[in-house]
């Protein structure tokens, strides 16, 4: 709970569970003045004593308002979309509010600055600048001269967010910044840290929350001398460990006199004077209404004896665009268009990735991969089956492309990874060697996805300029480096066999824009608007190609193969496409893993699942991938050909379902035959796990490949990628449901029920996120952030569960209430713990980890 004294000393504003009320100082039973389905919360009184700032998701994400004392007339002040703001803090003459702006780039926790707005509109004067986009600032207060502005800042070391930092060090500091120099100071920075600064009316004492070994504890220091002393030590846990958005700790306030303290700890409101050390409660009675939607839970089929494949990967078409060839479930498989039926292209028992025709559609060169003999690139006769190994020496391959005569192979060559290992990892680089096989040629020691251009002279590939993405080129030799293309979010770069036109992947989705050369790279983005650029997906599309005679693009999305002819790609008077573009489904059904016989487990304990029943001497009978019976051995028939084997001594359970797994996948593509996360998990008794965040293509491949037998692990589901809402290659912009309708089919299309709603800024964004959900059978796994209201929120909006612990702790019957009267699911992970320490460190402490 957030609260004020108003500056006349009778009333204290407090909010609760999303609304704002306000009683007199002596307690009683407060008034609601702002309620409903919107967030208000951090209530401060302005100095004249006529309104009440707070901060507010009423227009879809988190702003600054303002109202009459009496809860009318209220008024929105800041008007932002992205960079949202909390905290406001009011300048003495009762006309501006200093807040705290938040800020997010690559990582989504974010750093705040301090702005000021009139209460009269305008965008705003920035008064700090944040140091940088990971360490966070916030929790302004203004002197009540108007000369100073405080407010709190991660000062721990390094440029860094770290989780779950020491709070006996120093992690946050107090600084001080003179409005009429721009001075800026640090005024309190000691052991323990110093968090939400809070000046005295006269203007003499500070009072801020500092930690005291394990207790949050509220100091006082003398502005002028510098001494300090702790008045009480029975706050609520602060949560300088993590992150704080909305403050580190709930805002508090002085009485006028500033004689004491008034503030929230351990759900009550209480007050210390000062001079005197007294503590007393203050007594509230709150009663609140409030509306909560559905959550999201569907059911789920677990088991079927056979599935359609939906993770359809790495699809390449013939010149003559009669075949298919793709990646599905770690072998390849051909189809003949547009109805044939798929069938493997080898009966190779290595994995098979990365599929291209030769220039006369005779052959597909590959790459393989095997954890005993390693990778090699290989090739095939697409109509015999034919196959023979083009390389000579082990190691981790990619890319293989035929040039545009079919007599030489650009491919190549990685380092490893920690899932598949690094042995045969040296000599990495772009290679060059004879479509027959034989010696290699380096061609450039860095860069990805190379091919040919269209006289075989020059080699293009993907590599970086400036901080960017980039599409250059190089010619054999390994001279003559051009940048044709830089980009900030485009993943894939695929050239036309004519060389005129190029096509990319930017978040997500696929576009194409003419190849022009003239000695400067080019902007490969949705938003250039110097060359045309157009969009010709509608949900997105990976797996981009090009017909042979440049005349089409093709992509896929899960099982879909679409086409669309680049004559009807561009209105040129806009980014419209002229028509859509078509698709084919295509159908590979695979078999389920299913064990054969009857097999008999006598003589364990077992835990059946029965209440809290434990069988002592029980057997256990299963048929297939069935339990058929279970039960004491007496009362148990074994059937005569049944394998029986003695597990005496062995105690039974059922499978653990880990919600938040992520176990890992390869982050280049290929798939390991044995993985060692799924391994150790099956060790510890995890039979099932959800991955709320993970590589899409590969996570939905292990997926397929675990079903059919390929794989040995736990059943695997997952989010796939997550809907990140600050920057990067792989964020998702969300402003409409459609945006939120494209994402989550996009995801759905390849095997997800679930997706990851992560630190998307404005409520609005989550809530179409739900709605688009709600439409397509989904549900919803937010990422908790480590932001208490925004968790409630989330809880009242119906998602399906909150990721994470929430930061606060203990809640008590206003959280308890709310959340119980919902379906809304808690994942604390309490390995990862927001608010405090890490649960991890537990076992590093108590037990010999290494011996696990």
């Amino acid at each position: 709970m957030n609260l004020d004294v108003s500056a006349d000393g009778q009333e204290i504003a407090f909010d609760l569970l999303g609304d704002i009320y306000v009683m007199p100082i002596s307690g009683g039973v407060a008034k609601l003045i702002s309620g409903g389905t919107a967030w208000d919360v951090q209530p401060r009184f302005s100095p004249n004593g006529k309104y009440i700032s707070y901060t507010s998701d009423k227009s879809g994400g988190d702003n600054i308002w303002i109202m009459n004392r009496d809860g009318s007339g209220k008024k929105q002040v800041t008007k932002e979309s992205f960079r949202l703001l909390n905290n406001a803090t009011w300048m003495p003459n009762s006309e501006y509010l200093v807040a705290r702006k938040h800020f997010t780039a690559g990582r989504s926790l974010g750093a705040g600055e301090m702005w000021m707005y009139s209460i009269n509109g305008g965008d705003g004067v920035q008064l700090t600048k944040r140091k940088n986009d990971q360490q966070d600032a916030g929790e302004p207060n203004v002197s009540p001269d108007g000369k100073y502005v405080y407010f709190s800042e991660d000062v721990s070391p390094g440029p860094n967010f770290e989780y779950s930092k020491d709070p006996n060090g120093t992690i946050y500091a107090i600084r001080q910044l003179d409005l009429t120099t721009g001075k800026l100071s640090t005024l309190i920075n000691e052991q323990g840290g110093a968090c939400r600064p809070q000046v005295s009316p006269d203007g003499n004492l500070i009072a801020f929350v500092k930690r005291v070994r394990l207790k949050s504890t509220l100091y006082v220091q003398n502005l002028k001398t510098g001494e300090e002393w702790p008045v009480n030590e029975d706050l609520s846990h602060d949560q300088q460990e993590t992150w704080a958005i909305f403050g580190v700790y709930p805002n508090f306030a002085w009485t006028p006199d500033s004689k004491s303290i008034v503030f929230y700890a351990k759900g009550k409101i209480r007050k210390t004077e000062i001079g005197t050390l007294i503590n007393s409660t203050i007594p509230f009675q709150a009663n609140t209404i409030q509306t909560v939607q559905k959550a999201l839970h569907f059911e789920q089929q677990v088991f079927s004896n056979e599935f359609s494949a939906k993770m359809l990967r790495q699809l390449t078409t013939s010149p003559d665009g009669k075949i298919i060839v793709f990646n599905a479930a770690g072998y390849l498989y051909k189809q003949e268009l547009p109805a044939g039926t798929p069938e493997r292209l080898t009966n190779g028992l290595d994995f098979e990735f990365e599929p291209a025709f030769s220039p006369d559609g005779k052959y597909i060169v590959y790459t393989t991969w095997s954890d005993e003999l390693r990778g090699a690139i290989k090739r095939t006769d697409v109509k015999s089956g034919k196959t023979i190994m083009l390389t000579d020496e082990k190691g981790f391959y990619y890319s293989p492309q035929y040039s545009t005569k079919g007599d030489k192979i650009v491919f190549r060559k990685g380092s490893g990874n920690d899932v598949l290992g690094y042995n045969y990892g040296r000599g990495t680089g772009i290679f060059m060697m004879p479509a027959n096989g034989g010696a290699k040629t380096l061609i450039l020691d860095n860069g990805i996805r190379p091919q040919f251009n269209n006289t075989d002279t020059r080699i293009y590939f993907q590599s970086y300029a400036d901080g960017k993405k980039a599409l250059k080129s190089i010619d054999l030799n390994g001279a003559n480096e051009r940048t044709h293309f830089t980009s900030q979010y485009a993943n894939q770069f695929v050239i036309s066999p004519d060389n005129k036109w190029v096509a990319f992947n930017e978040l997500f989705n696929v576009y194409i824009t003419p190849m022009i050369n003239i000695g400067t790279a080019q902007d490969a983005s949705a938003g250039n608007k110097a060359i045309p650029v157009t969009k010709v997906t509608t949900d997105g599309g990976t797996y981009i190609q090009w017909s042979a005679d440049s005349k089409s693009l093709h992509w896929t999305l899960g099982p879909k193969y679409f086409t669309v002819d680049v004559n009807n790609a561009f209105n040129f008077d806009g980014t419209t496409p002229k028509t859509e573009a078509s698709s084919i489904d295509i159908n590979l059904v695979l078999k389920s893993d299913i064990p054969n016989g009857i097999v008999a487990l006598k003589g364990a304990r077992i835990i059946s699942m029965k209440g809290d029943e434990v069988i002592e001497n029980g057997t256990i009978i299963t048929d297939g991938n069935k339990i058929t019976a279970i039960g004491k051995a007496d009362a148990v028939t074994i059937p005569a050909n049944a394998k029986v084997i003695d597990v005496n001594g062995k105690t039974i359970m059922p499978g653990i379902v880990d919600v938040h797994a992520h176990l890992r996948t390869s982050p280049d593509g290929i798939t390991p035959q044995s993985d060692w996360s799924y391994m150790a998990n099956l060790a510890f008794g995890v039979t099932t796990s959800h991955d709320p965040s993970s590589n899409t293509e590969m996570v939905f491949s292990q997926s397929e490949m675990l079903k059919a037998g390929r794989m040995i692990g736990p059943r695997v589901y997952s989010t796939g990628s997550i809907l990140y809402g600050a920057d990067g290659d792989f964020k998702v912009v969300i402003n409409s449901l459609d945006d939120a309708l494209a994402n989550l089919r996009r995801l759905k299309a390849v095997g997800a029920f679930s997706v990851k709603s992560y630190n998307q800024p404005r409520r609005e964004q989550r809530q179409q996120i739900l709605e688009a959900a709600r439409q397509l059978n989904m549900e919803v796994v937010p990422e908790g952030g480590s932001t208490f209201f925004t968790n409630m929120n989330m809880v009242a909006d119906g998602h399906t569960g909150i990721e994470h612990s929430i930061p606060v702790i203990p809640v008590y019957k206003d959280v308890t209430t709310l959340w119980n009267n919902t379906d809304v699911a808690y994942t604390p992970t309490l390995i990862v713990a927001y608010g405090g320490q890490w649960g991890e460190n537990y076992w590093y402490d108590r037990t010999n980890v290494w011996e696990n």
